[in-house]
């Protein structure tokens, strides 16, 4: 019997790319994110390629937290299960401390962090009345280290970090396994206004690399493992005049 997958933020990015990758794989969709006309050209896009592939889509904004448990009871049992949830759905938006712009900081936490947690809460609920399932959040390399002008977001990923670390411990011995991944710069919308983003690699090869660690149940890891992983250990050794500097 097909697994199936839950995915937010699937109207584009990684979310929509890891939906093609997961699809290929013959995993059931339940795809959720704000914007249902997006989802529904996903949901077409998909259905041509992979016919044979379940596939359901509800809209979904992570910051109305109320509508998150229904939202994933209903695609559940449209699929008549889920295996696993991907805690995907993100903002970025880049303002500096002090510069009112604190409007912005609180939208990302609301979404990043608040909405993440919420979803996450709500798949561990309905996994412990399953008696199993696979959380997967996806956090980033700003987690490991705050940068300027990235104060909110760095913030957000790494308070998710800790939550589903939190997670792990409870959920011990109770059949849900606990992936965090740290994407570095993978080719989104959500970073193609940067000046610079260092080893950049495509949203393609983002999602099957993803695909593979989620495959593999693994506890955590950058995305991709190298050169990341030691760039994570160097960022925090970093002393704070070249952090300013960046």
């Amino acid at each position: 019997m097909a697994k199936s997958i839950m995915i937010t933020g699937a109207s584009s990015g990684i979310g929509r790319s890891l939906a093609h990758e997961m699809a290929g794989r013959g995993y059931n969709l339940a795809l959720a994110a704000r914007r249902l006309d997006e989802l529904e050209t996903v949901r077409k896009d998909l259905g041509r390629t992979y016919p044979s592939v379940k596939i359901e889509v509800c809209r979904l904004d992570v910051t109305e937290y109320d509508t998150i448990t229904p939202a994933l009871q209903g695609l559940a049992e449209s699929l008549d299960g889920l295996d696993i949830v991907f805690a995907n759905a993100g903002i970025g938006l880049g303002e500096k401390i002090g510069a009112g712009e604190f409007n912005s900081a609180r939208r990302t936490i609301e979404t990043n962090l608040i909405g993440a947690m919420a979803t996450i809460d709500a798949a561990v609920a309905y996994f412990l009345k399953r008696r199993g399932g696979h959380i997967v959040g996806v956090s980033s390399v700003a987690a490991f280290r705050g940068m300027p002008h990235n104060s909110s977001y760095g913030a957000s990923k790494a308070g998710l970090a800790c939550y589903l670390e939190a997670l792990r411990a409870e959920a011990y011995r109770k059949n849900i396994a606990v992936t965090v991944l740290y994407p570095g710069f993978i080719d989104t919308p959500l970073n193609r206004m940067l000046p610079s983003r260092p080893f950049l690699i495509s949203v393609e090869k983002g999602a099957a690399l993803m695909a593979d660690m989620i495959e593999r149940k693994v506890r955590s890891s950058t995305v991709p493992v190298m050169p990341w992983c030691l760039i994570a250990r160097l960022l925090r050794m970093l002393p704070t005049r070249i952090i300013a500097g960046l």
